[in-house]
């Protein structure tokens, strides 16, 4: 039974890159306060200012995937390799509309990321993510995908103007993914 048929059930959701036409989707997260709360970037107030981000961050970006239903963007993911002696790790970002929280999306996006990154990025042995400790929702997420705490890192970002508090999590090439 697929999710249309039963609208209890999750949907169906798939990666794929970003295109300059999706930023009416990308606007739908982007201007949401509770969505930008925990993130590096400010909510979006101007679509200028998005389609330039489009343009200049997102598309050209090496591993920036759209996560989709019935090919609309309702969330991104990335992941960003490290350069020289650190080019073995890689760090996984994501963001998901609010009106799809609680639902496995993200979970389930996370793992499809990890059953293809370590093919598509050869050198990568470590995938890590770092979650806001104010961020329970995001850990959870982080830790039924397969990942591990491996602590907490204090004053290590600054956001929004002030040093935040990161939980470290981890993935290894060599771990099992669910």
């Amino acid at each position: 039974m697929t999710s249309q048929e039963n609208p209890s059930a999750p949907p169906e959701i798939t990666l794929r890159n970003f295109n300059l036409s999706d930023i009416d989707d990308l606007m739908v997260w982007a201007t949401d306060d509770l969505v930008s709360r925990f993130c590096r970037w400010d909510t979006y107030t101007r679509k200028e200012d998005a389609v330039d981000y489009m343009n200049n961050s997102i598309i050209p970006h090496p591993w920036f995937k759209a996560i989709c239903v019935d090919d609309r963007p309702i969330g991104a993911i990335s992941v960003t390799p490290n350069m020289g002696s650190d080019r073995c790790r890689a760090e996984l970002g994501y963001v998901l509309g609010s009106a799809h929280w609680g639902r496995g999306i993200a979970t389930r996006a996370v793992k499809m990321v990890m059953s293809v990154v370590f093919e598509e990025l050869p050198e990568l042995e470590r995938l890590e993510a770092l979650v806001d400790v104010e961020n329970p929702g995001s850990q959870r997420v982080l830790e039924k995908a397969g990942f591990v705490r491996e602590g907490v890192l204090r004053k290590y970002s600054i956001q929004k103007g002030k040093a935040r508090d990161l939980v470290m999590f981890s993935f290894l090439d060599s771990d099992s993914v669910i």
